[in-house]
């Protein structure tokens, strides 16, 4: 067979990393602006791979919107490759519906240019996800070009039975958590392996004697692929005389300027049938552990935070409140809010591991798609507000209403206008003192059929307030308000209810032991300096179950690496203190206190700025120490198994890694965490060949870890990364604080010491092993809010109660529910959802319609739910107006 080697011309376009989004951008201009001069001059250099995403059309086209037609010409042409994707995001850190929203997204605009790519590229995630496959399946995409986590080891040589993430091939097949399967094809030799290619004789000769030996070690097929090109690099200008010194010096090979599309069917056509078969996810397991780059998912957490805020904003509250409230579709406004935060999507962005002005810009960014989708949210509010039917309400009245899929219990406050004054007259202190003036009585907090609740009222005096009228000019008002505590339990999903405030009897407050909490579930009580948690259904009694440990680090953004023999410093426990307790929740406040090091010795910055590779670092922490105090705040429902959390604490020192610690004397071989449309079994030890101290990875949600008959989960909010250590305690990263980005230079980064002040949330749920995928689905209540809306008095066509939708899929635990939108292009409602376990499930119906990710329609009939399957079922239509 004759070898044909396929030159693939691209540039790998990060956004933005080691200089900012803007300085990269000009460079991108000069990468274009060259790119069409090329096209022009050379009708050899027949095309460029675009990096896989469209985003670079949008940020050249606004700085030279005048070649908008040439980019077009090229495009049609096939010269110029765009998309499927909008950004080429990473995997771990971004939600499951962020992922599909990259995908969709990246269609929807490749489409307006021409087609999009049917190709899955991802040539520098940090891992891939296990779910990759069936993802692109649902895309329309077979194959996956990828870089990282599967070891080649060349066909010469012997590949272990055991060793389950190794190829000899860079041709494999990857099968994805449900079974679906693509082709996927490792960028063995990087995907840099063609850069630069001399147009010298000589030069090219010693080129190519390399280059050939090198992909020849991992080929299956003799079609070679070389991808010319590197990070931010400029188009190779040369490359047509280049590739004639390369034919003239190898005439038995073909060297063919080339796309992955046509290198695709090339390979596909001579493929051995002994490919490897690599499963789930491909996250370097079977290295020495330095270099998986899971450590990203503690840089800059604040970041994760804020990504995690705003996704859930517009995927769990914006696009379902639309459906719940039966809104018009803001498709414009969404469009927009979804493309801002994508924007904050790839991995040099979200991961944490950039230079700071490029973190302070994703702030910014996160900060807008909060404006966006709160305003959406409000307005979804207002609209839905005067369709209510309230006239039977005889007090101040409120509604709540859950947008999310999942059962919420949750401490609300509610602040109500009593009344207000409009005071653009003038009259300042005469209305000020208006609202003064109003008697309150006794007030408390009722259902709308009149069943009292147990609440906190508090008046809140004058303060100023304004309507925004869409028709009107602005009212400016002094308000008379009031704030309502209360604990909202088990709303059910995608619904509605409604409360009011009513004149009643002072009750006496309740008394309460300051040293015992409890519910029906468990109880806490201090004893000896330690805070013992008991299981009431089992009677076991835990000790020393938690604790907060803190270690110094010497690596980067990307990598963890504590001081040379280094043992963490413990914290201890000074404070307990029940501050809330009634029929319906109660509350405790627990202080721990460390006294750590504020920072490394000077020796750190010596070797960061020597590129001293982080581990061969000699650097320990500093002499000088400070306390620093964790508050944290525990809550108890009383028909909730879950207890949460939320820690505050001011972080003044550099250089080290804050984590919480659980151990509940649970020993196991495996534990399961969720990732993108999947809960992963994975080891509690390693692959005999990591060398790594530690062994971080990543969760989206929730950790659990189980014996024969006893399982504890840990959830939490933002902060996606965990250790397991001595096979059964579970290590969740609170706070990683660094000073350099690390990989190819120095590139201090002070901004990452996180100097800030810091509230972090997370919880813990104890079980038997038969009630775990209920905890799941706790885990995933926990991200969600409810919210809140005042109600005036009106006639109206909706009732103050009411679930809009109901569906198998909210009633089975092993079921989760990750999104309820309006399509992009027709009313249907689509409601998405995955299996969570390693069993079929039947959801047979009588009819139904189902479409893929792209939301195009599916002709099969779909009854059995497989092992982490996606589903996109259609629910309805969105009537307009209804």
């Amino acid at each position: 067979m004759r070898e044909t080697v396929h030159i693939v011309s691209h540039s790998h376009w990060d956004r933005e990393w080691y200089l900012p989004w803007e300085a990269h951008r000009m460079r991108l201009v000069e990468l274009f602006d060259d790119l069409l001069e090329l096209f022009e001059s050379d009708p050899e250099f027949k095309s460029f791979h675009l990096d896989g995403q469209t985003i670079v059309l949008d940020d050249y086209l606004e700085i030279r919107p005048q070649n908008r037609e040439k980019l077009q010409r090229y495009i049609d042409e096939g010269r110029l490759v765009v998309g499927p994707f909008y950004i080429l995001q990473d995997d771990f850190l971004i939600s499951s519906e962020s992922n599909v929203r990259n995908s969709l997204i990246g269609h929807l605009e490749s489409k307006k240019w021409g087609r999009a790519p049917k190709i899955g590229y991802f040539p520098d995630t940090f891992g891939n996800m296990g779910q990759a496959p069936q993802l692109l399946q649902q895309a329309g995409i077979d194959v996956a070009f990828f870089g990282r986590g599967v070891k080649p080891v060349g066909f010469a040589n012997e590949v272990l039975s055991d060793e389950a993430f190794q190829s000899p091939y860079s041709e494999m097949i990857w099968e994805g958590a449900d079974g679906t399967s693509v082709l996927g094809i490792l960028f063995a030799n990087w995907y840099s392996n063609g850069n630069e290619i001399p147009a010298d004789l000589e030069e090219a000769r010693v080129f190519w004697e390399q280059k050939l030996e090198e992909v020849r070690k991992y080929a299956s097929t003799s079609q070679y692929l070389l991808m010319n090109g590197c990070d931010h690099q400029p188009v190779q200008k040369n490359l047509s005389q280049a590739l004639a010194v390369a034919r003239k010096l190898y005439p038995e090979i073909s060297f063919v300027h080339s796309t992955l599309e046509d290198y695709v069917e090339a390979v596909r056509a001579e493929l051995p049938d002994n490919l490897s078969t690599v499963k789930g996810e491909l996250t370097s397991q079977e290295t020495d552990g330095w270099y998986t780059l899971a450590n990203t998912a503690s840089s800059r957490v604040y970041l994760k935070q804020a990504f995690d805020r705003a996704s859930h904003l517009l995927e769990q509250v914006v696009e379902p409140l639309v459906v719940l409230t039966g809104d018009e579709v803001p498709r414009d406004e969404l469009r927009y809010a979804w493309k801002l935060l994508l924007q904050n999507a790839p991995h040099d962005s979200i991961c944490g591991c950039s230079v700071d002005s490029v973190h302070a810009e994703m702030e910014t960014r996160l900060q807008k798609v909060q404006q966006v989708g709160q305003f959406l949210a409000q307005r979804s509010l207002d609209r839905w507000e005067t369709k209510l039917d309230s006239q039977s309400l005889q007090g101040l009245a409120f509604s709540v209403l859950n947008p999310s899929a999942y059962t919420q219990s949750q401490v609300l406050d509610v602040e109500l206008v009593v009344d207000a004054a409009d005071f653009r007259d003038g009259q300042l202190e005469a209305h000020f003192q208006d609202m003064a003036d109003i008697k309150l009585p006794p007030l408390g907090l009722y259902t709308s059929q009149g069943q009292e609740l147990e609440a906190q009222v508090e008046d809140l005096g004058v303060a100023f307030t304004y309507d925004l009228p869409k028709d009107a000019f602005r009212s400016a008002k002094f308000a008379r308000r009031v704030r309502v505590r209360f604990a909202l339990a088990n709303q059910a999903p995608f619904s509605w209810q409604t409360f009011q405030l009513l004149p009643k009897k002072e009750k006496t407050s309740q008394n309460k032991n300051e040293k015992i909490l409890e519910n029906r579930y468990y109880r806490f009580e201090l004893a000896d300096g330690d805070l013992i948690l008991e299981d009431k259904r089992t009677g076991e009694q835990y000790q020393h179950w938690m604790h907060f440990e803190d270690s110094g680090d010497v690596g980067n953004e990307y990598v963890f690496k504590a001081p040379e023999g280094e043992e963490p410093l413990l914290g201890n426990l000074v404070d307990f203190q029940v501050i809330y307790q009634d029929q319906t929740y109660a509350q405790a406040r627990m202080v721990h206190r460390l006294l750590l090091p504020l920072g490394m010795e000077e020796s750190l910055l010596e070797e960061q700025q020597r590129l001293v590779e982080f581990k061969n670092r000699k650097s320990q922490r500093n002499q000088q120490v400070k306390e620093l105090y964790l508050e944290t705040r525990l809550t108890l429902f009383q028909d909730n198994p879950q207890i949460r959390f939320q820690t505050n604490f001011k972080n003044e020192m550099k250089d080290h890694r804050l984590r919480l610690v659980f151990d509940l004397g649970i020993q196991a071989e495996e534990h399961e965490a969720d990732s993108i449309f999947e809960v992963v079994r994975r080891p509690n030890q390693p692959s005999e060949m990591w060398e790594n101290p530690s062994n971080p990875q990543r969760h989206r949600t929730f950790i659990s870890m189980a014996d024969s008959q006893t399982f504890y989960t840990v959830s939490s909010k933002g902060l996606h990364e965990y250790e397991v250590l001595d096979s059964g305690k579970i290590a969740l990263t609170l706070l990683r604080a660094v000073g350099e980005m690390g990989d190819w230079g120095y590139f201090p980064t002070p901004d990452a010491q996180c100097l800030r002040d810091w509230q972090v949330e997370y919880a813990l749920e104890l079980g038997r092993v038969e009630q775990r995928y209920d905890s799941y689905q706790r885990a995933f209540a926990f991200q969600g809010a409810c919210l809140t809306k005042q109600v005036g008095k009106h006639s109206g066509s909706l009732p103050l109660v009411w679930q809009s939708l109901q569906h198998p899929a909210l009633d089975n635990p092993r079921i989760a529910v990750t999104s309820l939108k309006v399509a992009e292009s027709s009313d249907q409602i689509l409601l998405r959802y995955f299996n969570l376990s390693q069993e079929s499930i039947d959801l047979r119906q009588d009819d139904g319609e189902w479409t893929d990710l792209l939301e195009q329609p599916l002709s099969e009939e779909m009854g059995i739910l497989r092992a982490q399957e996606i589903r996109t079922q259609v629910v309805g239509k969105q009537l307009k107006g209804d």
